[in-house]
Parts: C-alpha cells; sequence; structure tokens
C-alpha cells in the first residue's frame, strides 16, 4: 500500500455552524407539537404556512405561458427591465439620480449579493484614508460582519439600541458619528432595522444626513424590506431619497426576498448613485465597467427565472397595484400581531415596560429578553429565538401568542439575571 499522501490543510480550523440556521435546525427537529418558531427572518401567514404572493402568482403564470420564454444567460448586469424597475421602486420614479443618469445598477444574488458586491467595490476602489473603517450599527445583521471582513475592510461599531429605553440610542449614534474618521464608510438601515425593529425618524435621519454631510462619509444603505415593514413603499425608501435629493453620492443593496416573497430565487440589486456634476455620466460608465468585471469573475450571470417574475410585477401597473394589496396585507398582519403580542402581556401584567413591542416595525423585534430567559423559553416550552432576544414576529400567529405571551410572563418572573 502507498504511503499516505500529505495534506497542505491539516491546520484548517473547524468553522462554527452557523447559529441562526443552526437553531432553525433545532427547531425543525423538535417533535413537541407546541414548540414556536421564532427565528429565521420569513414570512408566514396566520396558519405558519409560507406564502406566495398572489401577484407573484400571476407573474409565474405569464412567464409559464410565454412561448418565447428560454433559460439563456442574462446580461453580466442582469436583466434590464429589472434593474431599471429595481432602480426606479427604491429611488423614486422622479428621482433627480435617474432623471440626470446618475445611477448605475446590476443584478444581484438577493439582498446578501448586493452587500457583498458594493463591499468588493469599495474595498478595491474607495480611497480610504488612515485608520478609516466601515462602521456597522450595534447591533446590525450578523452577515454585515462577515461580508465586509472577508473583503478585507476593517470594522468599527456605532452605537445604535438602547438596552434601557428598547429604541435608538440617538445621542450614542450621533457622538459615534462625528467623532470617526472623515470619509468613513456608514452602513444605514433603510427601514425595519435588523434586528431590532428600530428606525430612525424623518428629523432623526436629516440630523445623520447632516453629520455624514459634514464628516464627507460614505453612506451604504441595505434595503431588504421595503414595502414590508410599514405596507407604504414610498415611506420605507424615504432615507435613500432624501439622501440622493441631497446630492449623496452612496451606494444601495436592494432586496426582492421578503417583500415578494422570493426567497429561495434570489433577487437582489446593487446600485451605485453617483452626485451631481458634469462628469457624472462618464463616472459613471467607468464605475459600470469595473462592478461588470468584479460580477464577472464571481457569478458572470445572475440567475434569469426570479428576476422574470419581479420584472413582471415591477413593470404591470394591474399587478404592482396587486402586489401593493399584497404588502398592505402582510406588513399589516405584523402590526396586528405586534398589538395582539403587547396586549395580552398586559393582560397579564407582565414584569416591565413591553411598549417597545408596539413601536418597533418590521420583521423583528428586540424583545429585550435575556440570554438566560431565552434558553429557559426553548427548554421549558420550545420556544425558539435567538440568544440575543430577537424575535421573527412572523413566526407569531392567532394560534400561538398567547402561548408565546404566557411562557414570556412566566421566565420574567422566575429568570433574573
Amino acid at each position: 500500500m502507498s504511503p499516505p499522501v500529505p495534506t497542505s490543510f491539516e491546520a484548517v480550523p473547524l468553522a462554527p455552524a452557523d447559529p441562526l440556521f443552526g437553531l432553525a435546525a433545532a427547531c425543525k427537529a423538535d417533535t413537541c407539537d407546541r414548540k414556536v418558531d421564532l427565528v429565521v427572518g420569513a414570512y408566514r401567514d396566520d396558519n405558519a404556512k409560507p406564502w406566495i404572493l398572489p401577484a407573484v402568482r400571476k407573474a409565474d403564470a405569464i412567464l409559464a405561458n410565454d412561448p418565447n420564454f428560454n433559460h439563456e444567460y442574462l446580461p453580466i448586469a442582469g436583466l434590464p427591465a429589472f434593474t431599471s424597475a429595481a432602480a426606479r421602486l427604491i429611488l423614486g420614479k422622479d428621482s433627480p439620480a435617474i432623471q440626470e443618469s446618475r445611477v448605475t445598477s446590476v443584478q444581484t444574488i438577493s439582498g446578501t449579493g448586493a452587500v457583498h458586491l458594493g463591499a468588493l467595490f469599495l474595498a478595491k476602489f474607495y480611497p480610504r484614508p488612515q485608520n478609516q473603517e466601515v462602521h456597522l450599527s450595534s447591533p446590525t445583521w450578523a452577515n454585515h460582519h462577515q461580508i465586509f471582513t472577508n473583503v478585507g475592510l476593517p470594522l468599527a461599531s456605532y452605537p445604535y439600541f438602547s438596552a434601557k429605553t428598547k429604541g435608538l440610542d440617538f445621542e450614542g449614534l450621533q457622538a459615534a458619528l462625528e467623532s470617526s474618521t472623515d470619509g468613513s464608510i456608514i452602513l444605514l438601515h433603510a427601514c425595519a432595522h435588523n434586528p431590532t425593529g428600530v428606525d430612525p425618524t424623518r428629523d432623526q435621519w436629516v440630523k445623520i444626513a447632516e453629520i455624514i454631510r459634514k464628516k464627507r462619509h460614505f453612506p451604504f444603505f441595505d434595503c431588504a424590506y421595503q414595502g414590508f415593514a410599514s405596507g407604504d413603499l414610498a415611506n420605507d425608501a424615504w432615507a435613500i431619497r432624501y439622501f440622493i435629493e441631497q446630492g449623496f453620492e452612496l451606494c444601495v443593496a436592494q432586496s426582492f426576498a421578503k417583500n415578494l416573497g422570493l426567497y429561495g430565487e434570489r433577487v437582489g440589486c446593487f446600485h451605485f448613485i453617483s452626485p451631481p456634476s458634469p462628469s457624472a455620466a462618464d463616472a459613471n460608465k467607468r464605475i459600470a465597467s469595473q462592478l461588470a468585471i468584479l460580477q464577472r469573475s464571481e457569478i458572470s450571470n445572475p440567475p434569469a427565472y426570479g428576476a422574470r417574475i419581479a420584472s413582471a410585477v415591477l413593470n404591470d401597473e394591474k399587478l404592482f397595484a396587486e402586489w401593493e394589496d399584497n404588502l398592505r396585507e402582510m406588513s399589516g398582519r405584523i402590526k396586528d400581531t405586534r398589538k395582539a403580542l403587547f396586549d395580552k402581556l398586559g393582560e397579564l401584567g407582565t414584569l416591565g415596560n413591553w411598549s417597545h413591542i408596539v413601536k418597533q416595525i418590521g420583521m423583528f423585534s428586540f424583545t429585550g429578553l435575556t440570554e438566560k430567559q431565552v434558553l429557559k423559553l426553548k427548554e421549558e416550552s420550545h420556544i425558539y429565538l435567538t440568544k440575543n432576544g430577537r424575535i421573527s414576529m412572523a413566526g407569531l400567529n392567532s394560534r400561538n401568542v398567547e402561548y408565546f405571551a404566557i411562557a414570556v410572563d412566566k421566565v420574567v418572573r422566575e429568570v433574573t439575571e
């Protein structure tokens, strides 16, 4: 027998399992008929089932009956009918950036791919001064850390969530942006902040923009929940549109996973918006060329099917109107569930102030539950949520919200730090 061939990779450490998907797998394996899955951020209807939006079903039927449908490659930058419609959706059809041809749009592998493409572009081309970092909110979507770290960009954090008020730590946020190195990259959640569900008010966004302008920071918006957060597409895009009206150079990562329910189709878009300038068109041409090279080296051509569904919805007046109704239905159910939970906790006399449940917005809520309380909920009540107390509101419904509230009431009485 030949001697074993030596490996050059003996020192490769075993990576830890992704905590979110590991927890979801544990919930799936749990055989208790009362278990409650509040982990992964995917919409569920009141029967705890995945929901295919009616507008998406109709768009899918249109594709199925299209005699010209095929599976050919899309261009490197994606389906033009989709990317242009995606830009109009997020920036506004009357956006000065669109009218002045200052937008470069590239179809991506959902919002994750959009953040990654943007991070890769900034790592290669953004002129970073010494000690400049990418500033992420504390907390933020966990994948933000991995994406920016993997492209070699150093990270810092700015205060965001106040454990005391369970709302926005606006003073801490302002102070951190003021003290950061001029020209830093600031990652901002456009709406329905993940994981807290806490958003700045419009007045606070105006003040954030003032600081970013003064410090010459570069704003990078991540928007995964447009229309899903408030039920109003324009309202959820307000911060991005305001920054553009103020003449900022910025980029946007846009996802259609949540608001179209196209989770597995991985439909997203990255937009780079140049500032008003006589040379904006030339700058966009150069930026688009480099984004194309980065895209080519990573995925070559983005997937077509989900983009065609999204394009059909975005570009058809009747389907678009029905989609808006679907968004109001989803966001409305989440709001009703928040109120039902808040009311039940109040009825039970649960210790503490739970008004943040109804003040927060979107898919997630930072409950304020401690890690010990979360563990007890899992062990005793088969309720699964992340250890920092974040819950996916979509996992609650009329059948389990009372069960969850009773379990929370019990655990906050029995478990204290």
